[in-house]
């Protein structure tokens, strides 16, 4: 299995590309697509997750014209050229191609007018053909787009969903990341990815974690081997993919270093530029961890409910105190 220093480190927290042929080999047959001109290159790039109308760039208003972005002709935009003399339309879809647009959708299986096959031609702007409602093709293409440009990062860890929460396992090789799990999935738990997690930002902050489609659920314990979590505990015991809420840190007791003992510091870890709450473990002999795992999901789960029990702990300590702080202030002998 990978190591540490073997673990890809590929990060791109601005999102990723997706070629034109990608897209039209993904979504050909729940779109129903099909290349219009099939004369121009589909190794085009799109970097932009959002698509929509031209709207008042067709209308010859380009100042807004956002670069990078797809553009989608309903029946609205189709019928509205119609309107137009033939060389105003030209006029506008030629300079609304210059904007040099990955690709352009046309929904309804629309008729397309010789200019704008042309045109779109000329620039190599790829025209893709769909049989959806306009409706159905942004209502398909944007969770898509958005999934496959979603910025993204390779982890050193293993993921497991604990009574619904997502713990991330991190450490150092050979700390028991793997152990941990395997005992959490013994418990009933489930198994996301071990050693390797593929993680996406979806949207501002939240990060799915899934294991690469290679590892199929598959766990490297040391001294037992490669074993197979689906076939030895059946499929209650995997989730495809999981949002990441909390990173448990496991590392050997360094008598030298303070540890939380209240849970009133809180400490964080950053990835993809999404802030969660991260709890260090240190390991002993004896130390359950599985047990403080459950633990460290259960009481995420309060904290999410607004229940913090160090703070309510911590407030019931200071108002029991109160009177004696006060008489003890106005000792003055």
């Amino acid at each position: 299995m990978t190591t540490p220093s073997e673990a890809p480190s590929d990060q791109d927290p601005a999102g990723r590309s997706i070629t034109i042929r990608h897209i039209l080999e993904a979504k050909r047959e729940t779109l129903a697509l099909e290349l219009a001109n099939p004369g121009v290159s589909l190794d085009r790039e799109a970097n932009d997750p959002d698509v929509s109308s031209p709207g008042l760039a067709l209308a010859g208003y380009t100042a807004r014209v956002p670069p990078g972005r797809m553009w989608v002709f309903g029946e609205t935009e189709v019928t509205y050229l119609g309107t137009l003399d033939q060389a105003e339309a030209r006029e506008r879809l030629a300079r609304l191609f210059s904007f040099d647009p990955p690709a352009v959708f046309v929904t309804k299986s629309q008729k397309i007018p010789a200019d704008f096959m042309e045109l779109a031609s000329a620039h190599g702007i790829p025209v893709l053909l769909s049989g959806r409602s306009t409706k159905d093709v942004y209502r398909r293409i944007k969770p898509f787009l958005e999934e496959a440009m979603a910025p993204f990062t390779n982890l050193h860890g293993s993921l497991a969903d604990v009574y619904g929460v997502g713990l991330l396992f991190q450490g150092e090789s050979g700390i028991g990341k793997s152990e941990c799990v395997l005992d959490l999935v013994e418990r009933g738990h489930r198994l996301v990815a071990d050693d390797l997690v593929l993680a996406t930002r979806q949207g501002n902050d939240i990060l799915i974690g899934r294991g690469h489609e290679l590892q199929r659920h598959h766990m490297e314990i040391r001294g037992v081997g490669i074993i197979d979590i689906p076939m030895l505990f059946g499929v209650r015991a995997i989730r495809q993919q999981k949002r990441i809420e909390v990173v448990v840190q496991l590392e050997l007791w360094d008598q030298d270093r303070s540890y939380s003992r209240t849970g009133l510091e809180l400490d964080e870890a950053e990835i993809l530029g999404v802030r969660i709450p991260r709890v260090t473990i240190p390991l002993n002999p004896g130390k359950n961890i599985t047990v403080v795992s459950e633990v460290i999901a259960m009481n995420h789960l309060l904290t999410y409910a607004g229940i913090n029990s160090a703070e309510a702990f911590d407030k019931g300590l200071k108002e029991r105190m109160a009177p004696i702080r006060e008489y003890l202030e106005q000792d003055y002998e």
